[in-house]
């Protein structure tokens, strides 16, 4: 009658955070140059060199050393499949972001898909046409 029933606590709930990180050796991006009219399209070597000469004007030397593939090239239009360490994603990411100009002319790089498996940028389901 005049007692209180201790009422067991619950145990404190414990979170534990994981962060999963790819096991992926390399990530691939689809990206795409955009260029004004009249400047004449890179070729998939002057591409290449426009990637690392982006990785060094934001990241130096140690940049520029990053190892990066162009696995595809479409000069009609601008588009390619990049590959890239996982560890530089960022990095790639960022200095292609980052790069303003082609031959003293406006440009920018698109990053359309990004992926740690090539078999993803095979279909890009907003281009899907459906019947």
């Amino acid at each position: 009658p005049g007692r209180c029933m201790a009422r067991a606590e619950p145990p404190a709930a414990s979170f534990e955070r994981r962060v999963l990180r790819s096991a992926a050796e390399h990530h691939y991006l689809r990206v795409r140059l955009e260029l004004p009219d009249g400047v004449a399209r890179p070729t998939v070597a002057q591409f290449k060199q426009l990637v690392v000469s982006a990785l060094r004007e934001l990241h130096g030397e140690v940049g520029a050393a990053l190892p990066v593939d162009v696995l595809t090239y479409e000069e009609k239009t601008l588009s390619a499949i990049l590959r890239v360490i996982s560890s530089g994603l960022v990095k790639l990411w960022s200095a292609l972001t980052l790069l303003g100009f082609y031959q003293n002319r406006r440009c920018a790089f698109r990053v359309l898909q990004t992926s740690p498996f090539l078999l993803a940028l095979a279909g890009n389901s907003r281009e899907l046409v459906l019947d």
